[in-house]
């Protein structure tokens, strides 16, 4: 059975995350996931790909120095903010009616309604893929994709909801690739290949609304029988709350987001006595201190937790699905595991909530952090990617890809393949001929775990004075465990 190996990386405003899995058949072991503070990333779009570069670069190198391997492409995700959605149609008269409906004719009928769509500005927007929402035949009406197929038809028409981009940004990922000498393998509108890590058929098809939130975007997309209904994003996140605490307390970025990882909390009234304690925070090089209650951090975060929340909501409520979602809300993205926001989203929607982890379609032991919620974004590009590309070796280099100008001109042109052929993800480039195999991993994993997590620690010019320990567990201990266990396994300030 060949081995291959898949990258992917989820390029975020607060991090970036990478995870490296071997696959073998259908067998998929993630070997290797780590997590680096992001720079030039704004609300999930890259503003200066030579910051990026930097980080993205460092973490890319650590994980090919700890696993004696060279990554030559990259699985991404595309901004999930600046993206609109629209409607568009295509009819397909038949040749042969006589036969049935294929795959191929459902693909033709897909890409002539992509290519005959206006763009308000083709030199500036780009189309990230399309979702099939039903298609009509002769004598049938509102019929799902894997129904028409088979189907009988003189005609057959089909609505689609497009989602349009910045080709800017885009581009700007790409040079980010090109700076680094590494391949893009295939970009992928993440909330899709999220949910397909996140939810369940059973709730994707009864109705059910994915909220991911993330450090600059939070989004939030709909599903019903079994397909993507409409998508919403706003600009505002965990980084968000971050600044909030910054700005009310006086403390550096890195300070306030410790702050809010060990103790960040929303609705305070659920606190019980520990919202009676007060962290003490003492400068070394200053001899001074700062107090901050833990209660009043916890009205911070709830104040814009509130905000965000109500926010996605009127997404909600305007999709049109708002009544119809059985399953309810699905929360997901490293926001997800802020203290009680999931009893806040129950509180104000009035949805059943549950918090979602990526799902076991892969194996993976010692990596630290897979399997939480915030790397549910990066895992989901690397399983769609491996179901989709059957051939795709992120070790190997990609093949030239030439283009003739005429028939009659032997001169050939290098060209750049910006076309987004399967919903949702750029093409993957074939195994490259000839290339050699890589070197087996020794299965080895990061060893710093959440960078995000030690950020405050730097420097070494504060420490909190503090004496919660048992307290801290005994005030949550109401909560739901899952939740206890992982405030236990925050590192205490």
């Amino acid at each position: 059975m060949d081995e291959r190996y898949i990258a992917a990386a989820d390029l975020g405003t607060s991090k970036i995350a990478l995870a490296v899995a071997r696959v073998e058949g259908d067998n998929v072991q993630v070997i290797y996931y780590d997590e680096e503070p992001s720079e030039g990333m704004l609300q999930s779009y890259i503003f200066n790909p030579k910051k990026l570069a930097a980080p993205l670069g460092r973490i890319i190198s650590k994980a090919e120095t700890e696993l004696g391997i060279k990554i030559l492409q990259l699985v991404s995700g595309l901004p999930r903010y600046y993206v609109r959605q629209e409607i568009a149609t295509g009819e397909l008269p038949r040749t042969d009616p006589g036969n049935n409906i294929t795959a191929e004719e459902i693909s033709s009928l897909k890409n002539m309604a992509l290519d005959s769509y206006p763009l308000e500005g083709a030199d500036k927007e780009i189309i990230y893929g399309a979702v099939a929402q039903s298609f009509s035949t002769d004598d049938f009406h509102q019929i799902k994709e894997e129904d028409v197929e088979g189907m009988v038809s003189d005609i057959f028409e089909g609505n689609f909801k497009i989602f349009i981009g910045k080709r800017k940004n885009v581009a700007n990922m790409d040079m980010v690739f090109n700076d680094l000498g590494i391949a893009s393998a295939c970009k992928y509108f993440s909330p899709d290949s999220l949910a397909k890590i996140v939810l369940t058929s059973e709730e994707m098809d009864n109705g059910v609304a994915l909220i991911d939130l993330g450090g600059g975007v939070s989004s939030v997309s709909v599903y019903k029988n079994g397909i993507l209904r409409h998508y919403g994003a706003i600009p505002f996140g965990g980084k968000t709350i971050t600044t909030d605490i910054k700005n009310e307390g006086g403390f550096s970025m890195d300070l306030a987001e410790s702050i809010k990882i060990a103790y960040g909390a929303c609705m305070p009234d659920k606190l019980a006595s520990m919202s009676e304690k007060v962290l003490v925070i003492r400068y070394k090089d200053r001899g001074s201190e700062k107090q901050l209650s833990v209660r009043y951090l916890s009205e911070i975060i709830t104040a814009r937790a509130t905000e965000i929340i109500n926010a996605l909501l009127w997404e909600i409520q305007g999709s049109g699905f708002a009544d119809e979602l059985r399953s309810g809300i699905v929360i997901t993205g490293g926001g997800a595991e802020l203290v009680n926001i999931g009893n806040l989203i129950r509180e104000l929607s009035g949805y059943n909530v549950r918090t979602g982890y990526p799902m076991h379609k892969y194996s993976c032991e010692g990596c630290a952090g897979v399997g939480e919620t915030s790397s549910a974004s990066v895992l989901g590009m690397l399983i769609s990617a491996k179901n989709e590309f059957r051939t795709l070796n992120c070790l190997t280099a990609p093949p030239r890809i030439v283009e003739k100008d005429d028939e009659s001109d032997p001169g050939q042109k290098e060209t750049d393949d910006t076309n987004f052929d399967s919903v949702f993800n750029k093409d993957a480039w074939e195994k490259a001929p000839g290339a050699k195999k890589p070197k087996k991993s020794s299965g080895k994993t990061g060893s710093n775990g959440k960078s995000v997590k030690d950020g405050g620690k730097k420097g070494g010019t504060w420490k909190v004075i503090t004496k919660l320990g048992d307290l801290f567990e005994k005030a949550y201990s109401e909560m739901e465990e899952e939740e206890e266990e992982k405030e236990e396994d925050n590192e205490r300030i």
